[in-house]
């Protein structure tokens, strides 16, 4: 079942969110398996993020790297968790 996933995050600037990309690369979790789109958006100042992921074990499984990353960089970032009715590409 695929889900998605949106972060209502607070104090993820665009400069620290290039940082936990860059992290997340470093630590093999660039593109981690099982995250199927990822889309960040909104102001500069503060960025939110919406991911799709094939499954909740997908989504924990990237949380065991992610969730240190964002802790260590002060961002806050509540995940809301609702199931995908509809996956259409292109």
């Amino acid at each position: 079942m695929a889900i998605v996933v949106k972060f209502s995050a607070s104090n993820m600037t665009a400069q620290k969110y290039e940082t936990v990309l860059k992290r997340l690369e470093a630590a093999g979790a660039g593109a981690p398996p099982g995250r199927l789109h990822h889309v960040s958006y909104g102001s500069h100042d503060n960025l939110q993020v919406i991911d799709v992921f094939d499954s909740p074990q997908s989504l924990e499984n990237f949380g065991k790297t992610l969730v240190p990353i964002l802790t260590e960089l002060g961002i806050k970032a509540e995940p809301q968790i609702e199931e995908a009715y509809k996956i259409i590409k292109g």
